[in-house]
């Protein structure tokens, strides 16, 4: 016996094998081989009788193997087929004590063998498959018997326990510990190792990305709202609120007490404009376009920048010149604003402009002076040119508007040297401003009456009612196109063009002469020629240079005096 289990003689044969081995010849010839019959389909067995482990087949007489009577199984009933009838069969049966073969081992006592019955013996079932090509031992007869199988009692089954893995290895896992070479796909794949580090660094990346979302949501609720806590802004501590005189604050500050805003009715229009006060009398300079609707006092009023309000009267007015005073009275307090020398400004001086414009009252702008002497020319809505307006202009860039009409421009120390008169008309050559202008609003050229020339005629409205203009006792020829202004050849309603015994006859100046200078400065029009005239008083000398007969003439004169309207 080996490893306990029993060595058997030979493998059990299967009928149909048997089937095909032929029996031996009686008579014994040949090499001593005999055919085996072919096998047969095994049939389902039966409870063979047993014999004790240890018999063994008798031994056979010499020259003849054992016979074993094998059961035909091809059909119920038959008897089995007899392998070797000349010598005597062997069948074991329990009880029948047997010599052993020398090198069997007997089987254990509590396992008895099964013993095939006398009458209808089957065989046993085999323990393997058929197999087809074997043959039988050399030196041996046909077939044997199938020896009984071993019968053991179970043998109790261990618990099953969690398998305890090896040790690690000081050098790394071994990766043919557990390598099975029977196995199949190969050694079993080492198991991953986990790494502190790499958890590590796995919930430092959670960690940050929680934080990271939170601070988000935090820093777009803070961005939203404004933050978590009360808004408080930060803000200057209060300061001397005082400034230098000659800046705009300063200068604004000395003379908004000293510029009103007038609302006229009349006329079926109404219109607001700008004045400043001239003396503590209550008389006020403004334009003649201002207030030239009103028919009494019942239709200007007068608003004073503390807000105050006082009817006005018309004092006098000027076309020509377009200014007017009006006065107030009963109102204390007035503050007169200081007058300048519009002959002191330079191009380039700092202005201040204040007034109402579109009612906006007590509203400053500042500016330079951008040009001086410019002559302008505004009105003329009447078409028969008696409400036309000649003014040798002061430029500014100050932003003027419709409403700032009458108001003061103050120089860098706050006196007046000018009065907001006109705007340039973006769209036109117009020059009026307020209720005929065309521009409605400021394009960087406003016009300003010098205040020299504005003093004199206030002066005269207030004491006579009526201004004075300057004259030279020509009519001038308004369609000539040449460079120059051009005396005509007939006057107003067929007169003569040169009225005689006044100052242009005096000085010798005749029909058809072409004035081209007054005092050195270049003329290229009629309206030039008044504007520069109108910019003098009367009885003041000027130079003439004139063209006659292509020859240049020079003649002085002294200006003569008309009665305005």
């Amino acid at each position: 016996m080996n490893n306990g289990k029993p060595n058997w003689w030979s493998r059990p044969s299967s009928t149909p094998e048997t089937a095909r081995i032929p029996a031996p010849s009686p008579s014994g010839e040949g090499d001593g081989d005999f055919p085996l019959p072919a096998p047969q389909p095994p049939a389902t067995p039966e409870p063979p009788a047993t014999a004790p482990l240890d018999a063994a087949p008798a031994s056979a007489p010499a020259g003849a193997g054992p016979e074993v009577s094998v059961p035909d199984t091809a059909s119920a009933g038959t008897d089995p087929v007899d392998l070797a009838p000349a010598a005597p069969s062997v069948v074991l049966t329990k009880g029948e004590p047997q010599d052993r073969a020398p090198d069997q081992v007997p089987a254990p006592d509590h396992a008895p063998a099964p013993a095939p019955q006398a009458q209808a013996p089957v065989a046993a079932q085999p323990l393997h498959a058929p197999d087809e090509y074997r043959t039988p031992p050399y030196g041996e007869p046909g077939p044997w018997a199938p020896a009984p199988p071993v019968q053991r009692p179970p043998a109790p089954v261990p618990p099953q326990q969690a398998p305890v893995p090896p040790p690690p290895h000081p050098r790394g896992p071994a990766p043919w510990g557990q390598y099975d070479p029977w196995g199949v796909g190969g050694p079993p794949p080492a198991p991953a190792k986990r790494s502190r580090k790499g958890l590590a660094v796995a919930g430092a990346l959670v960690f940050a990305l929680i934080t990271g979302v939170i601070g988000g949501g935090i820093g777009a609720y803070v961005e939203r709202n404004g933050g978590i806590a009360a808004v408080e802004l930060p803000q200057a501590d209060a300061e001397n609120t005082g400034r230098a005189p000659d800046s705009v604050a300063g200068i604004a500050a000395s003379a908004l007490p000293g510029v009103v805003t007038l609302h006229v009715k009349g006329s079926g229009s109404a219109g607001t404009g700008t004045g400043f006060v001239l003396d503590t009398r209550g008389h006020i300079l403004t334009n003649n376009h201002v207030v030239d609707g009103a028919r009494s006092a019942a239709d200007i009023s007068v608003t004073f920048s503390s807000g105050e309000t006082a009817r006005a009267r018309l004092v006098g007015k000027d076309t020509g010149y377009d200014l007017a005073v009006v006065q107030v009275t009963g109102v204390s307090g007035l503050k007169a604003l200081p007058l300048g020398n519009s002959d002191n400004v330079r191009v380039g001086d700092p202005v201040v402009a204040i007034g109402a414009p579109f009612d906006l009252s007590n509203t400053v702008t500042s500016g330079i002076i951008s040009a001086k002497e410019r002559p302008i020319t505004a009105g003329g809505e009447k078409g028969d040119g008696s409400d036309i307006s000649y003014v040798d202009a002061l430029q500014t860039d100050a932003p003027i508007n419709p409403g700032n009409s009458g108001g003061p421009l103050l120089d860098s120390r706050a006196r007046v040297i000018g009065i907001n008169s006109a705007i340039r008309a973006a769209g036109g050559s117009g020059d009026g401003e307020g209720d005929g202008a065309s521009q409605p609003g400021s394009i960087g050229l406003g016009f300003a009456i010098p205040i020299n020339q504005g003093k004199r005629v206030a002066e005269e409205l207030i004491n006579t009612g009526r201004a004075t203009h300057p004259v030279i006792g020509v009519s001038l020829d308004m369609q000539y196109n040449g460079d120059g202004a051009r005396v005509g050849e007939k006057g107003k309603d067929g007169t003569a063009s040169v009225t005689p015994g006044g100052p242009a006859a005096k000085a010798g100046l005749r029909p058809g002469d072409v004035i081209t200078k007054v005092d050195g400065q270049r003329v290229h029009n009629g309206e030039e020629l008044i504007v520069k005239i109108r910019a003098h008083r009367p009885g003041d000398r000027l130079e003439l240079t004139l063209s006659r007969d292509g020859k240049e003439l020079t003649k002085t004169l002294t200006l003569g005096s008309s009665q305005g309207t």
